[in-house]
């Protein structure tokens, strides 16, 4: 039985780039479609009184 050794390293680089395309169009659409939702916007307006205490006056 004989042994052969792969000196060649075209077969890793080339499942490295395809992994990395797929990872990236994978990312691009989630992002794409998290885009087309349309989240409603909030219908009451958020309004906070600040107290005049915490306020000073600088002369």
């Amino acid at each position: 039985m004989q042994f052969i050794k792969k000196t060649s390293s075209r077969n890793t680089i080339l499942g490295l780039m395809v992994k990395l395309v797929l990872a990236l169009v994978i990312i691009l659409g989630i992002i794409f479609l998290l885009n087309k939702i349309d989240f409603p916007a909030p219908k009451k307006d958020i309004e906070k009184k600040i107290p005049n205490e915490n306020f000073k006056i600088i002369k």
